[in-house]
């Protein structure tokens, strides 16, 4: 096996392990998870693809910061491109997560009505629901909503409920994809900003910050600045407004309080403000909906945090007075469009992947396969696809036996028994795997995605020496 990570400092490597003159036959701009989803369905053909992203880890974007909900696609905009890759890319996670080991959980998720307006807008969800394909919604009334979620503020007055709804981890989802792309042989560029595309007689030349990079076939799996690699291909059907989300993560003491995702009702601004637990054992509050000029800014405000608070009191009241972990902001890719824009251009070898909103991580394994079907349609050769390494990855949920628990991995070997970080019981041997894995980080904050340490509610006061430590020993 041959894994081709490559970063600053490192030779920009070619399809065959050469000089970077040679020609890849796919290059994926943009290693978010969708980015990486795509990587992986190429990985099952005989092709040399590489996959480059200009920061220096695999989902830095948008990818790293979102709600965490495997979605069922019933709110979805029925007949559209998103509606129908939702609804597929919800049955292939969910079976390529129990296959990996990604952590979900199904717990479901009531779409809550606090006025008259908002509960007569149910039946028409409910039907919505139905012509998505989705059949399951549910409607209750406010003795049941009581029932099941017994800390609800005052005033509900019914519910949608949608049994299917889960969580999941974000970030073992997108490494679990370059994981297996790497091991069959994908090239991982990182650090790698594309500057200059120059589209040539069968090759298109990319000029990055780390030396040019030729490749036959070109796919724009780059987020927040997808248009902005669309347009340098000439093609201008859709700008990228950064819409930031905050959101406030709860103490794992909260998580008692809310069994359910608990949604509001949609509105024209938007879906509105969510509680919901995660699989690590906390509870998210948020997104704030705000569009901004700036790609960069994922600062978090006063203003945004304060609005956060004066929804949550009133969805679940107990929660506001509950210990806080962490804040955080995503900035999503809102292009004005109801609907995904991905798009062909056959005359140029080129598809564009933009407008992956907030749905992306669902929808991510079924957008690869949508788009590797484009490919074949514009002329690829992908031949027979052929299986892919088997992989397990590590477990972060709390719902599933973490390693410092299991008597078997310590017995076999201790460092899974020894805590470095305590706050989010990582061990040692967890932090030893991840350093050394196909992928490893380059960061206390890659390391805490691939582990937690770090994440927890001193957010690595007491473990950031041991963990800088390790890290530095480890030559990261």
């Amino acid at each position: 096996m041959t894994v081709t990570v490559t970063r600053a400092g490192d030779p920009l490597h070619g399809p065959h392990g050469g000089a970077a003159t040679c020609t890849y036959d796919v290059t994926v701009i943009g290693a978010g998870v969708v980015g990486a989803a795509i990587a992986r369905e190429l990985a099952h053909h005989p092709l040399r693809t590489a996959l480059v992203d200009a920061s220096d880890d695999i989902a830095g974007g948008t990818s790293k910061a979102n709600t965490a909900i495997l979605h069922t696609g019933f709110d979805a905009v029925p007949g559209t491109l998103e509606a129908r890759l939702v609804r597929d890319g919800q049955r292939r996670l969910t079976a390529y997560a129990a296959e990996t080991g990604i952590p979900v959980e199904r717990v479901g998720a009531l779409l809550i009505a606090w006025d008259e307006e908002q509960l007569a807008a149910l039946p028409a969800l409910s039907a919505k629901a139905g012509r998505n394909g989705y059949h399951a919604a549910r409607l209750i009334g406010p003795d049941e909503l009581r029932a099941r979620e017994p800390r609800l503020g005052p005033g509900a007055l019914g519910a949608l409920e949608i049994p299917d709804e889960s969580i999941i981890c974000p970030w073992t989802t997108p490494l679990a994809y370059v994981t297996q792309a790497v091991r069959a042989g994908v090239h991982l560029h990182l650090d790698c900003r594309v500057e200059h595309i120059d589209s040539g007689s069968g090759v298109h030349t990319l000029t990055t910050s780390r030396g040019p990079l030729r490749t036959r076939y070109l796919i724009n799996a780059a987020g927040l600045y997808a248009d902005e690699i669309d347009r340098q291909l000439g093609h201008d059907a859709f700008t990228v407004t950064p819409r930031r989300g905050q959101l406030i993560v709860f103490d794992k003491l909260a998580r008692e309080l809310v069994g359910h995702i608990l949604l509001p009702v949609p509105t024209a601004a938007g879906k509105g403000v969510l509680v919901a637990p995660t699989v690590f054992g906390n509870v998210l509050l948020g997104p704030t909906a705000e569009e901004l000029d700036d790609k960069t800014d994922t600062g978090s405000s006063a203003e945004g945090l304060a609005l956060l608070r004066e929804k949550g009191r009133r969805i679940l009241p107990d929660l506001i007075d509950e210990e806080v972990t962490a804040v955080y902001a995503g900035l999503r890719a809102a292009t004005g469009h109801e609907d995904y824009r991905i798009q062909d251009h056959p005359h140029q070898r080129y598809i564009t992947v933009g407008g992956i909103r907030s749905t992306g991580l669902t929808a991510s394994m079924a957008i690869a396969a949508h788009v590797t079907g484009l490919l074949a349609a514009i002329g690829l050769d992908l031949s027979t696809p052929a299986g892919l390494p088997a992989l397990t990855m590590p477990n972060l949920g709390e719902a599933f036996p973490r390693p410092y628990r299991r008597a078997d991995l310590i017995a076999k070997d201790p460092a899974y028994g020894t805590l470095v970080c305590h706050c989010e019981r990582v061990s040692a041997g967890e932090i030893r795997d991840a350093l050394a894995g196909p992928v490893p980080p380059r960061s206390k904050e890659g390391l805490r995605r691939r582990t937690r340490a770090g994440g927890g509610r001193c957010q690595g006061f007491y473990c950031g020496a041991a963990v800088r430590a390790l890290i530095e020993e480890a030559g990261a």
